[in-house]
């Protein structure tokens, strides 16, 4: 089993916005990203790849809800391996990546993105069940990447107050 190989150009006019490569991602996932910064586990890209070519990823091994950086590079390596053994000739950039920084890994997942679309013949994946989630549990970021919204203070709605009595 070989991956076809797929070489980045800047020029290419075919990239995705951001937010077309998220909506791609968490449909074939069955994720809850919400910025490119939040693959900087690599969690996703080892299911990308399971997805390509089944087996070649231990995904029990993946840690796909961590937010320690340790772990990210743990699962870059996974990444990495599964490349060498595909002959995907890409150098990962795993100390960039797991810094969480959008350009770094904005250009990762477009170039991703082509080699996805150059090996993907049309397979059906059930995402949840290969994460071994039986609760139908969705990946989301890790936890060091999400942002919690402000909680809402309570608004203090004020009466008139009827005029004493004398």
């Amino acid at each position: 089993m070989a991956a076809v190989n797929v070489h980045s150009t800047n020029a290419s006019d075919n990239n995705l916005s951001r937010h077309d490569m998220l909506s791609w991602i968490n449909d074939t996932l069955h994720t809850n990203y919400t910025k490119i910064e939040e693959l900087c586990s690599g969690a996703a890209y080892c299911q990308f790849m399971d997805l390509l070519f089944p087996g070649s990823v231990a995904l029990k091994k993946i840690k796909f809800n961590t937010k320690l950086e340790h772990e990210f590079i743990q699962n870059f390596k996974s990444l990495q391996a599964c490349f060498q053994k595909l002959g995907v000739d890409k150098i990962v950039p795993v100390e960039r990546l797991v810094k969480g920084k959008f350009q770094d890994n904005f250009e990762f997942v477009q170039w991703f993105k082509r080699f996805f679309d150059a090996n993907y013949a049309g397979q059906n994946y059930d995402p949840v069940l290969a994460r071994g989630s039986g609760s139908g549990e969705q990946l989301s970021a890790p936890k060091s990447m999400q942002v919690k919204a402000p909680a809402a203070k309570p608004s203090v709605t004020r009466t008139a107050q009827p005029p004493a009595q004398k």
